[in-house]
Parts: structure tokens; sequence; C-alpha cells
């Protein structure tokens, strides 16, 4: 070992080698597991199969309004002139 080669330095050397060797081995993992999961899914069809994008990534379904009716109020003629004046004034400062 040379006078400028020290043992933290090779050890740090050594334990960022092994982080990334560890990384790559996961990253394959996951990019081999997810082509079989494509083709078990392209030779089962399922009767409610979750819709896709068109990268064959699974999207969330769209949810249903089962909540309230949305709410309104009607504001008089003086209100509606007072709620402009307000806008009017904070787009001056925004």
């Amino acid at each position: 070992m040379s006078e400028h080669e020290t043992s933290p330095r090779t050890a740090g050397a050594t334990a960022l080698t092994l982080v990334v060797v560890a990384c790559a081995a996961g990253l394959a993992d996951v990019l081999r597991r997810r082509r079989e999961r494509k083709r078990e899914q392209e030779h089962v069809e399922e009767p409610l199969a979750r819709p896709h994008t068109p990268h064959g990534t699974p999207t969330i379904p769209r949810q249903r309004r089962d909540g309230p009716a949305a709410e309104s109020v009607r504001l008089t003629d003086a209100e509606r002139d007072a709620f402009a004046g307000l806008v009017r004034r904070f787009g001056e400062y925004g």
C-alpha cells in the first residue's frame, strides 16, 4: 500500500463499491419481477382488471361522488361589488 492510500480511504471505497453493487442487484431484481408480472398479466385475462396507462402502470380508479352536493351562496349586488374590490386590492399587492 502506498503512502497516499490510507486504510479509511480504502475502506470507504470498498463500502461505496458494495453499496453500488447492492443497488444494481436490487434494481435488476425489481425489473425482472416487473417483467414476470407483465407476462403473467398477458396470459390471464381478469374480468375487472384495473385501468392502465399507455406505459403499462396501473392507475388509481376514479372516486365516486357520494358526498353532499356542492353548496352555493347567492350574493347581493353590494356583496359582489365588495368582493370584486377585495380581489382587485389583493391583485395589486400580489
